[in-house]
């Protein structure tokens, strides 16, 4: 049940839990185990009031009585992970349930070292919730961190239950697993009463990581990992150790979206500390209370993590998610060609709005090579998209790389990135700074360089105004504005605002849902999410089903193409530029076989037995024969 204020209660299941993660770790329930240190329980975790039955009693009865009568301290009602364990000989306190203390020898005591109640439950079971049951989960849940707890809630009870939901009703609980309710959930990761159902990894774990990832109980099924270090939650900043929230709802879409085996999925965050004060300050916050290292102590982590994978799993697929754009660009290009790995932010952000506008572009008159792209916001998801976008032109039309860069504008904190700025301009843009005049705002810019296609990636709202749009159409009959930021609360307009100010002239998708709107003769227009899983688990969910070597820029080009053709004539004129989520799967499938025909021509990997050399119908059912279903 949901009780107001987003407490979501299963009280006499928590005290179990903690109870059976103490046995489980050879400790015994609610007992201290260092001479000088006392557990303290924080007053505001402990769980809401809530009606027992007598059957229920009797079960706290049964788990606590027997510990209290020898002496022992029990601790009812506090969800594991928010016990401390205050060690007054170094002072600090450490969280028990993935909390990454600094000293190795006492992180052995804690449950970091062992899986989590997740891992030991049989996805294949007896107890299942009916779909129609399910439904009813989000029954008293309104705000959407109540739904989340709501679902994480359900799949710590019954992962069966919750993947079925998952699976059967993906558009449904999309907003509330991944983005925009997942921004909000890492922020508050620490303070939730949830189960961590992914793998930390920190600095202290260094020399012991392969032995780590040995021990996961699925560790020989695991073929998807989605790593993080928590630096760059989406529009959000470093969050730390609450980043491992975005690797679990990204691994979930995989599941979700194309169809991977939960049980084959694992989200990792990396806790190398973070550089947020008010996170360090935090006495409930979970990671490493250090600021981020940085040069060869944090790279060299980096690459012994890289190296235990690919002496762990050789044939992973691995989606870097969420790192600072410098690192971002450093990590890919480092081991793109090492391992099978992609960065979502970078490559998958790229391949939907290539999409977006080749689908935009079935609306308007002229091709790829009549429009002038400007971007605003040049960081690792701007560039990569510019990066893309410049490919298909050379691959597709032709056009030498430095020409259809030019195509592509960007404006950042200062301005207008051009030739003028170079001497001071990151690398990643100098390959856009163009001789161009120089513009200090986007409006300046939009007039005088006169864009066709503008794309939000700065994560300021309100920065297409009611001005830059009508200045867009100006520019062009049917403006193409994407505002991609995320959260919602971060996206450079709403969807009313630029049908309202282009007199719906605008083609529109953005990075977060909005509602559709209706005219006054009944006529309704929706507004096109560019929503990445469109993209990356189909790309992984291909790599994984041809033991892909690597993923070149190309097959990104290949999953943007095949996506912009899914969409019915009828659904672009009312604005639907991409497929309904309620389709995801048969989408999935179709890309995921169109990439598999496209890896194993190119040789980046190996046909499964009698797939040689065939045609896209024998690649498309070979894939739907592949997806994950929920059996019984």
């Amino acid at each position: 049940m949901v009780q107001a204020g987003g407490g979501f209660t299963t009280r006499s299941r928590v005290a179990r839990v903690t109870h059976y993660n103490a046995v489980r770790l050879g400790r015994q329930p609610g007992r201290n185990h260092r001479r000088g240190a006392r557990i303290t329980v924080r007053r505001a975790l402990y769980e809401p009031e809530q009606r027992t039955t007598r059957g229920e009693r009797n079960d706290d009865k049964r788990d606590g009585a027997g510990a209290r009568a020898k002496g022992q301290n029990r601790v009812p009602h506090v969800r594991e992970g928010f016990i401390e364990r205050k060690d007054k000989e170094n002072g600090i306190l450490a969280p028990s349930d993935g909390g990454l203390l600094r000293k190795t020898k006492r992180r052995t005591r804690f449950c970091a070292e062992a899986p989590f109640p997740y891992q030991e439950t049989d996805l294949y079971g007896d107890e299942m919730v009916a779909s129609e049951d399910v439904e009813k989960v989000f029954q008293g849940a309104e705000a959407g961190i109540d739904k989340y707890l709501a679902l994480r809630a359900l799949h710590a009870k019954d992962p069966r239950g919750y993947y079925r939901l998952l699976v059967e009703h993906t558009e449904e609980v999309l907003p509330f697993i991944y983005t925009p309710t997942v921004g909000e959930a890492c922020q508050k990761y620490s303070k939730l009463n949830i189960q961590t159902t992914g793998l930390y990894l920190s600095l202290a774990d260094r020399g012991r990581i392969l032995d780590k990832l040995r021990s996961w109980k699925h560790g020989d099924k695991v073929s998807a990992i989605v790593v993080t270090d928590g630096e760059r939650i989406l529009g959000l900043g470093d969050l730390g150790a609450g980043g491992m929230g975005i690797s679990e709802g990204k691994i979930q879409l995989y599941t979700a979206a194309a169809g991977v085996n939960p049980d084959s999925c694992l989200p990792i965050c990396l806790d190398v500390g973070t550089n947020r004060e008010s996170l360090l300050e935090d006495p409930d916050y979970i990671g490493m209370r250090q600021k981020r290292p940085t040069g060869i102590p944090y790279y060299s982590f980096l690459d012994e993590f890289i190296q235990a994978l690919k002496a762990w799993r050789p044939h992973l697929l691995l989606q870097f998610e969420d790192f600072g754009n410098h690192t971002a660009f450093v990590l890919l290009n480092k081991y793109r060609n090492q391992l099978c790995c992609f960065n979502d932010d970078i490559q998958g952000t790229a391949a939907i709005t290539l999409a977006g506008i080749l689908g935009a572009l079935r609306l308007k008159s002229g091709g790829l090579t009549d429009q002038k792209i400007l971007f605003h916001g040049a960081g690792e998801a701007g560039v990569g998209c510019g990066e893309l976008i410049a490919l298909a032109l050379n691959v597709w039309h032709g056009v030498p790389l430095p020409e259809a860069r030019k195509r592509i504008l960007f404006m950042d904190s200062k301005g207008l990135v051009c030739k003028q700025r170079v001497a001071k301009l990151q690398d990643h843009k100098i390959p856009f700074a163009h001789d161009l005049d120089y513009a200090p705002d986007l409006l300046t810019a939009v007039k005088l360089h006169k864009p066709t296609v503008l794309v939000g990636v700065s994560t300021q709202k309100g920065a297409f105004s009611e001005e830059v749009i009508r200045a867009m159409c100006d520019n062009c009959n049917r403006p193409v504005i994407f505002p991609l930021s995320n959260p919602t609360s971060k996206s450079e307009c709403t969807y009313q605002e630029a049908f309202e100010a282009s007199e719906g002239k605008v083609i529109f998708a953005s990075g977060s849902p909005f509602d559709p709107l209706t005219m006054r003769d009944g006529q309704t227009f929706y507004p096109a999410q560019a929503n990445n899983a469109y993209i990356f688990p189909a790309v992984g969910h291909a790599a994984i089903l041809c033991k892909a070597k690597c993923i070149p820029d190309e097959v990104f080009l290949e999953a943007a193409k095949c996506l912009s053709g899914l969409s019915s004539d009828r659904d672009l004129v009312k604005g639907k530029l991409f497929p309904s989520f309620s389709e995801i799967r048969e989408v999935s499938a179709t890309i995921t076989a169109h990439l598999c025909k496209y890896i194993c021509e190119q040789g980046l990997g190996e046909a499964p037995e009698g797939l040689e050399g065939s045609d896209f119908s024998a690649w498309l059912s070979y894939a739907r024969e592949q997806m994950y279903e929920v059996r019984g």
